[in-house]
């Protein structure tokens, strides 16, 4: 429950201090390069193995993919003090699948699909929690690793 003085998120719960955009930047960095690199290693199906990835990353391990595992950030849900699961997961990152999906198709794909990842962006970077519209969606926040108190 938010204290007395705390403001409440868009989310329904109390205003958790966003994680810091850099460290959200290298984490996707790092889960694009896991993408790309099942798009060549891993024929004839390593696009679709790709697309797979960016829906479910985040469901894995508390709420961490692989690059959020490294840098320390966890995907929650605020207002129940769960770690974010697959469906959570798979919610959030609707966008950034569309974006994918769009990407193949030359020009207005790749237009399409870089105005998809831009807005997001900005949402990250211009938004108090540093929500974007996938987690709108999902009523989901990225944390720093530890600090939301969540449910066992």
């Amino acid at each position: 429950m938010a204290e007395e003085g705390q403001g409440t998120s868009p989310l329904g719960a109390g205003v958790y201090p966003k994680a810091q955009v850099l460290n959200r930047l290298i984490a996707k960095f790092v889960d694009v390069i896991i993408v790309a690199a099942a798009g060549r290693l891993v024929l004839p199906v390593g696009w679709l193995a790709g697309l797979g990835y960016i829906l479910i990353a985040d469901g894995f391990s508390g709420g961490r993919s692989v690059g959020k595992r490294l840098i320390g950030l966890q995907t929650v849900i605020p207002h129940t003090h769960e770690v974010a699961g697959f469906k959570e997961s798979i919610i959030r990152n609707l966008p950034l699948a569309l974006a994918y999906l769009l990407f193949p198709v030359p020009y207005v794909g790749w237009a399409l699909a870089a105005a998809l990842v831009v807005f997001e962006g900005l949402l990250v970077i211009g938004n108090e929690q540093g929500v974007r519209l996938g987690d709108e969606i999902a009523r989901t926040q990225v944390l720093d690793a530890g600090q939301l108190d969540i449910r066992d």
